[in-house]
């Protein structure tokens, strides 16, 4: 393989082809079915995909077949096939919807507008994944303009990932025939701790939540006659989350969502750590004096790869600060997004969950936790000698330094459940989302 062909292939396909469409693809409102529950309505969805399905078709790839495949009341899925030497088969995965808008962009960007600043490309959805279907086509294409024989390649590209894959498993059950048994899946959803080697993701975190509200009155009343005789339901709210999260550490306080840490995980979080150095928590956009959780910076990387851990990511029943009067508010909601170890059950963990918080409710208040979505986790096998090989050479060809590796702590449902179906399948995890991306987020 010519290291220096390669490069200048992708180079050229991407300035000319690739960045081109993801500004197209930017400027696509087509949020993940959780975020738009008209999404078929709208059209976006479908907008996307025939952008994808356009330029894919028109790439000079010998014997490859695409379809859309549309299953019955399901989002869409692009599927491709791509010929090659023997029966092997390499499974390459993304997805193409978004997450919704979020606020605090700068006054220049936004998350339907696509804007180029030196080498960074700013919008939704470039980096989380648009990019995966034009990635893997590129790389089987500079394989393919060298003569390098490949394995067959199956190309899957949904469009329900950020609202936990759903209809996955049914087009996965669907397709199966015609996806075979990859020996290797590559999943390009994932992200890197810096931009200076290839990084390969060992674990992701699973998921679960759902929206908790704790409802007291009937209707709201006046705050100077009820209170002190009604209880708040925001007061009931944190008394509440404080059975599942310590408020002063952050915690989660259950040990049954919590599980063991492999060894050669702590060991791989220890050398990420050092690689990173303050990296591990300066990438986030904090406030001047702000701390992180741990001045550990290994237990920074653990605590956002292998342990549980609670966020608040939407309310409801309080009005804004120019609406609020003088009442006693009848109930309290909030969003509930809680991180699960890669080992853990996501759909039993949720069931412990919602069990936790709506037992014994304080004052007799009504406290619900609607479950919205579980999706487990997931722990990479050990890597075959010939792909921990072959990663390493590609990392110093193309980067110099060695790779990398370290957990991730979002989610990603379809590597579980691959994990499942493919037990002997290797997998590679990788992507682009590094410092100051701020996937799902502003800028």
């Amino acid at each position: 393989m010519d290291s220096n062909a390669i490069s200048g292939f992708v180079g050229k396909i991407w300035d000319e082809q690739i960045v081109p469409q993801l500004v197209d693809y930017i400027r696509i409102p087509n949020k993940s079915p959780m975020f738009d529950v008209d999404w078929a309505k709208h059209g976006y969805m479908d907008q996307a995909v025939a952008l994808m399905e356009t330029w894919a078709r028109a790439q000079p790839i010998p014997g490859m077949q695409l379809e859309v495949v549309r299953l019955e009341g399901r989002t869409p899925l692009i599927f491709i096939d791509i010929p090659g030497q023997g029966d092997d088969c390499v499974l390459l995965y993304g997805h193409l919807d978004k997450q919704p808008e979020m606020t605090g962009w700068s006054e220049h960007l936004g998350p339907w507008k696509p804007v180029i600043e030196g080498d960074r490309l700013y919008g939704r959805g470039g980096a989380d994944d648009g990019y995966a279907i034009f990635g893997s086509l590129a790389a089987i294409m500079a394989l393919q303009a060298q003569k390098i024989p490949h394995s067959r390649c199956v190309v899957m590209i949904e469009a329900c990932e950020e609202s936990g894959s759903y209809d996955l498993p049914y087009y996965v059950d669907h397709l199966a025939k015609r996806i075979g048994k990859p020996s290797l899946i590559v999943c390009l959803d994932s992200g890197c701790g810096n931009y200076d080697q290839m990084w390969l993701t060992t674990s992701l975190r699973g998921m679960t939540g759902g929206n908790l509200t704790v409802k007291v009155l009937d209707e709201g009343v006046h705050s100077g006659d009820a209170s002190g005789v009604v209880p708040s339901s925001f007061r009931i709210l944190r008394q509440v989350l404080s059975r599942l999260e310590d408020e002063n550490t952050g915690e989660i306080r259950p040990r049954e969502l919590h599980a063991e840490i492999p060894a050669q995980r702590v060991e791989q979080a220890r050398v990420s750590a050092e690689v990173l150095g303050d990296d591990v928590f300066s990438k986030f956009p904090m406030l001047e004096g702000m701390r992180p959780v741990s001045d550990d910076l290994t237990e920074l990387v653990l605590n956002r790869t292998w342990r549980p851990a609670l966020a608040i990511t939407g309310i409801g029943g309080i009005p804004s600060l120019d609406s609020a009067g003088n009442v006693l508010r009848p109930f309290t909601a909030v969003k509930l997004s809680l991180r699960l170890p890669p080992t853990a059950n996501a759909v039993k963990s949720g069931e412990f969950v919602k069990q936790l918080l709506e037992s014994d409710p304080p004052y007799g208040a009504t406290v619900t936790f609607n479950l919205e979505k579980a999706g487990s986790g997931w722990n990479a096998p050990t890597l075959a000698p010939w792909l921990e090989q072959s990663v390493d050479e590609a990392s110093r060809t193309f980067f110099g330094p060695p790779p990398a590796y370290m957990g991730e702590g979002g989610s990603i449902p379809f590597m579980g459940m691959l994990g499942e179906k493919f037990p002997g399948a290797q997998f590679l995890i990788t992507g682009v989302l590094g410092p100051h991306s701020n996937a799902h987020g502003p800028n």
